[in-house]
């Protein structure tokens, strides 16, 4: 079935052209390079898989609880709207927040390719251009992925958020070349990551947790780029030019703190947007949710060396200063962890079972024979 017929809302136009701006650049030196880059590059070659086989698409998922969302996690729980609401109401309430989600995740993947595949085109260093077109696959693997689950399995999908869609034209707008790197690979794969991890941790169903653990795997090498790449550039750079990529970090972290909350399901369920942002404003788990967004994006940015007091200023305002001193290669440690735990335990049923049926087959035989 087409995409378009999908949708829960209508999307509008099916191409979103952003104007492209900047220089291509080209470097004739091929034998050095930074060896931590060519490592991660090495890393991202030998990490490569195929979501076709690596993920058990025959598990099943029900539409209308796909992620085993608690009650207490939806926005409208313990609202007039909820006590109104019939089980199937609320079954297709999950649908449409699980739709929602996934959607942005989809959309944000084929960004993060759009925005590698710049970084091939302007980055100045080869060891960078071979690792950018390392994490394109990787992004093109993960849009894949989340447009079969959201296909085959929901059978809904949301057009991307006006303010998601806004950060990334900014983001691939800019003609600078690290932009790409600030806006990408910092804020919006940050953002996703805690999403992921959040979802990850907390689902009792076995292909989202599949979905989930495997992307975070391979997001866990792009952020480690994103800092080595923008660490060194950073040093170079004035007081002045700092403070200007601060100014797009302190913009971009308040309208995904405020805007990226999902007001659009509950538009689709007929409540009204002033209400919609206002119950959303009130829900005790997007209060936490919110917090949790920036569990990964502020210690990277302190990380790179953006943190002046604007800045500071903007994440204690935000209530997410302490954050800053969170151990980031812990997490991305942990991410790479349980991806790998997970293939163990898969791997391992898979075998007991195959033995299980050779030694089946073996007393089928004997039992023949005897």
């Amino acid at each position: 079935m087409p995409t378009y017929d999908l949708y829960a809302r209508n999307p509008g136009d099916s191409r979103w052209q952003v104007p492209a701006t900047g220089a291509a650049r080209f470097s004739w030196e091929y034998d050095n390079g930074r060896d931590r880059l060519l490592a991660l590059y090495q890393k991202g070659k030998d990490k490569q898989w195929d979501g076709q086989k690596r993920i058990d698409w025959d598990l099943e998922v029900d539409p209308y609880d796909p992620l085993g969302t608690p009650e207490e996690a939806m926005t409208l729980y313990g609202t007039p709207h909820w006590a109104k609401m019939t089980d199937r109401d609320k079954g297709e309430l999950r649908r449409h927040f699980a739709s929602w989600q996934f959607s942005q995740f989809l959309h944000g993947e084929q960004g993060a390719m759009v925005c590698a595949a710049r970084i091939v085109e302007s980055v100045p260093d080869l060891d960078a251009k071979f690792y950018s077109a390392t994490q394109t696959m990787d992004e093109a693997r993960h849009a894949e992925i989340y447009g079969r689950f959201l296909h085959e399995k929901i059978g809904m999908l949301y057009p991307i958020n006006d303010n998601l869609q806004s950060l990334l034209g900014d983001t691939l707008r800019d003609s600078r070349w690290d932009m790409p790197y600030l806006g990408m690979q910092v804020l919006i794969e940050g953002l996703a990551l805690a999403a992921f991890g959040m979802i990850r941790d907390t689902t009792n169903k076995p292909l989202p947790k599949q979905i989930l653990a495997y992307v975070m795997q391979d997001e866990a090498r792009h952020v480690a780029f994103g800092r080595m790449a923008l660490r060194d550039y950073y040093r170079q750079l004035t007081e002045a030019e700092l403070r200007e990529r601060e100014e797009f970090v302190i913009e971009g972290c308040y309208l995904m703190r405020d805007r990226l909350r999902g007001v659009e399901v509950l538009e689709n369920f007929g409540i009204p947007r002033a209400e919609a942002d206002e119950l959303s404003e009130r829900s005790e788990f997007l209060q936490l949710f919110r917090q949790l967004l920036f569990s990964r994006i502020v210690p990277c940015v302190k990380d790179i060396g953006l943190w002046g007091k604007r800045l500071q200023q903007a994440y204690v305002d935000m209530g997410v200063f302490e954050m800053g001193d969170s151990n980031l290669d812990q997490l991305m440690a942990q991410d790479e962890e349980i991806a790998e735990k997970l293939d163990a335990e898969r791997f391992a049923a898979e075998e007991r079972e195959r033995v299980a049926e050779v030694e089946e087959a073996i007393e089928e035989g004997q039992r023949l024979t005897g």
